[in-house]
């Protein structure tokens, strides 16, 4: 997302907190040849091409719109249809697969609005080219919420020129026949034909005006909302037969590892290679050019060590005899950062939400209650370490890749080879988890300069100490909540001051200010109904790579929010539930001027107008887990029910965690009630997952999650010291609790948003169980865990 940003030439000076608009999108069809598209296709293929809603005519703005980035530019994403004569239909998956289902639930709208059998529907993966495809990032949790409406107009569009391709045919009007299952039918005569045999037909029809095309009804979906198609990847994935990004195969090539500095900035000083290139295996040994930060994605430098199998590569690496030069950040440390952090956030900082006059309410309150909750750096972790094949030849570079911006990585690397961005392919293979790290392409340009330097492909594997060492690590933060109380206890004002360091600092020279995206997720737009409400950030600079995280700052600003909430209502002897609503208070839309602000709140690139903060919605999911959960049930000594409820990437999540802490302080979560309002749900299957999985992303961090810097450097090397959630440790039931919603409602967010609310639920559940207030996290410090 700010790495398109940027590519469009906006500059760190720009950036402000500005309205954002949304360009409806209308959709053209043209016919483009078959052979660029897909070679030994033998049917027709159509291709979507979406243009801005003012540069459309004849055109109705429907629910879900297209995509409008946060800095209003809108792509055209082109997604493509074959049919082949046998009737297969090939559907192009534009955005990357890492268990969200995106490479299943877009192509499914389409099948289910063109009316496919599911099984003759194959899907091929889009290699990274926007001008084709669209915006081809996947991150945002955007993917559904941008296409829904985009992919059914293509549906659409090719039911129509099936169904005329028919009418044609059998020499009547298009109006007598219609789509059923892969056929076309005559009313009323009842004669069929398939569409492997209208495909050569259809392929003549002219493309049809938005205007021509004929929705179907909600109650004719075959798939959508239904949850009966599974992912599309699920049996290969689970026999083995799935390619990720080290799977691929490729005559002579050889493998590298790399020895990166080891404080983020540092350069090599001496290096002496001779007993690596002495072992068996071993065919060359390559200098890295290093990166400070501010340097985007470029390779942190190092040295590579090239073999013809990876465990020559890393016996290879551990020979190395190098001496580095730590630079600027080798005095940085984790306990002296914290100390920072909290220094800031207890000065006055830039406002970015003024609502009323905070300080004299805070001053003639009759107490005021303060506390600060705290964060170390997190690491992405992914099941599968970052890995990318090269093939750079001729003067042209092939890329085979685990990533989640394919056409970022193919822009980054044609700037980084001195190539032509038409000298560049990037195929993208599935990713063993995304979580956001997948989105920076360092690995990938990594292989594709040592491929470019010995002529030869070149896979860079990237180890699980790699990844935890040297990755783009999510932001250690402190967030300062004060709330002044009158005298019958009402709080009256709210003041938060955050201090984390920026993932701006990953694209620009450091100035220690949060960007926009990171204010607008839960620090100007906290929905309490609180008549006098401040929010400041202060100056924090970044020390390591800072990388967009799964749910990004809303996981900061839910624990903070969410347990400070929790601790006013046990300080004011008060139901945490109850207390919550009465904090979130009425059913409104939250007004951004009421709230001091020059512009609406930054909404996920959003329009606010279309997408606002519904605090109805909130409170009704308050409501829906709480009576799933039992809230208020008796429970045996040492357990205890937490709540939390959050809106991020406009949907809106409540927990309910059950935790279980013994006489020994060992933690164990026997049930979890997860209860999510995204819209319409176009796959509720998916929906079920990802809230699931969220759950055990959000117990990583809390419970394990922390990455400690001692001299510059990362301390933790692997899952002995830093832990993943296993299955003996996660929550025993989980249960998922869908809003519904017809398909006039926006579909919303669904891969990030579940994990915000589950870390202050369960520190709020472990209190309510065992009295042990946990506002500094990872929990292992301070528990058995």
């Amino acid at each position: 997302m700010l790495d398109r940003y940027f590519r469009n030439g906006a500059s760190h000076d720009s950036f402000a907190i500005k309205e954002k608009s949304c360009n409806t999108l209308s959709a053209t069809i043209q016919n483009i040849s078959r052979r660029s598209f897909l070679k030994h296709s033998t049917g027709f293929v159509v291709a979507l091409q979406f243009v801005p809603y003012k540069q459309a005519l004849a055109y109705t703005p429907y629910p879900h719109g297209g995509e409008s980035m946060p800095n209003g530019i809108v792509s055209d994403p082109n997604v493509f249809v074959s049919i082949d004569s046998d009737g297969t239909v090939t559907i192009v998956a534009h955005r990357s697969e890492m268990g969200t289902g995106s490479r299943t639930s877009i192509p499914m709208v389409i099948a289910d609005e063109m009316e496919a059998d599911w099984s003759q529907v194959s899907i091929i993966q889009a290699e990274g080219d926007e001008k084709k495809y669209g915006n081809q990032d996947t991150d945002g949790s955007r993917s559904l919420r941008h296409h829904l409406q985009p992919a059914r107009d293509i549906g659409a569009s090719v039911r129509y020129m099936l169904e005329q391709a028919a009418a044609d045919s059998w020499g009547v009007e298009s109006t007598s026949v219609k789509a059923d299952n892969h056929e076309v039918v005559e009313i009323g005569s009842g004669r069929r034909m398939g569409y492997g045999e209208l495909a050569k037909l259809a392929m003549d029809i002219p493309a049809p005006a938005r205007e021509q095309l004929n929705f179907k009804d909600e109650s004719e979906f075959r798939y959508l909302g239904k949850g009966n198609i599974p992912i599309t990847d699920l049996w290969d994935i689970s026999t083995g037969r799935a390619q990720y990004g080290a799977d691929i195969a490729l005559e002579g090539k050889l493998f590298a590892v790399i020895a990166r500095p080891p404080v983020v900035g540092g350069t090599v000083k001496s290096f002496d290679a001779d007993a690596s290139l002495a072992l068996k295996g071993v065919v060359a040994v390559e200098q890295i050019p290093g990166n400070p930060l501010g340097s985007k994605f470029k390779p942190l430098g190092g040295i590579a060590v090239i073999a013809t199998n990876t465990w020559s590569a890393i016996k290879g690496r551990d020979a190395l005899v190098i001496e580095w030069e730590n630079g600027e950040h080798a005095n940085f440390s984790t306990e002296a950062y914290e100390q920072e952090l909290r220094v800031a956030v207890n000065s006055p900082g830039t406002q970015v939400r003024k609502q009323g006059d905070t300080d004299t309410a805070l001053k003639n309150a009759s107490r005021v209650i303060a506390h600060e909750y705290y964060q170390k750096f997190n690491v992405h972790s992914t099941m599968e370490p970052p890995t990318a094949l090269a093939n750079v030849k001729d003067g042209h570079c092939e890329i085979w890749a685990c990533v989640q911006s394919p056409y970022g990585a193919r822009l980054d690397t044609a700037e980084y080879l001195g190539l032509s961005e038409e000298d560049v392919r990037v195929n993208v293979t599935l990713l063993g988890g995304g979580f956001g790290r997948k989105s920076k392409c360092d690995f990938v340009l990594e292989a594709a300069l040592l491929s470019q330097r010995l002529g030869k492909p070149i896979q860079v594997q990237w180890t699980r100490e790699d990844d935890i060492k040297h990755s783009f690590h999510h932001a250690s933060s402190v967030e300062r909540i004060e709330v002044g109380l009158d005298a019958e206890d009402k709080p009256v004002a709210w003041l938060h001051r955050s201090a984390q360091p920026s993932f701006l600092s990953t694209f620009v020279p450091d100035e220690g200010n949060q960007h926009p995206v990171e204010i607008g997720m839960g620090l100007e737009d906290c929905p309490y109904d609180i008549p006098h409400m401040q929010a400041e950030f202060g100056k924090a600079f970044a020390h390591t790579r800072i990388g967009w995280f799964r749910s990004v700052s809303h996981i900061q600003r839910a624990f903070a929010i969410q347990s400070m909430t929790a601790e006013l209502a046990s300080e004011l002897g008060r139901d945490q539930k109850e207390f919550l609503l009465e904090m979130i208070g009425p059913p409104r839309l939250l007004d951004w001027k009421s709230a001091g602000l020059q512009n609406a709140f930054w909404n996920h690139g959003e329009p606010y107008e279309e997408f606002p903060i519904d605090t109805a919605r909130m409170r009704d999911l308050v409501e829906l887990v709480s009576s799933k959960a039992g809230w208020g049930k008796e429970l045996p000594q040492g357990e205890a029910l937490g709540l939390a409820v959050h809106r991020s990437f406009v949907s809106y999540i409540a927990t309910v965690v059950h935790a279980k802490v013994d006489s020994t302080g060992n933690l164990s979560v026997p049930e979890v009630h997860t209860a999510i309002d995204c819209g319409f749900v176009a796959n509720p299957e998916r929906v079920h997952s990802q809230m699931e999985g969220a759950c055990v992303y959000g117990m990583t961090a809390a419970v394990h999650g922390g990455i400690n810097f001692v001299d510059g450097a990362v301390v933790e090397s692997n899952f002995h010291d830093y832990r993943m959630m296993r299955s003996n440790d996660y929550p025993q039931n989980v249960h998922v609790h869908i809003t519904p919603h017809p398909f006039s409602v926006h579909a919303t967010g669904v891969g990030e948003p579940g994990v915000p609310p589950f870390l202050p639920a369960l520190t709020n559940a472990i209190f309510n169980a065992s009295g042990k207030r946990i506002r500094n996290l990872p929990i292992a410090d301070q528990l058995m865990v």
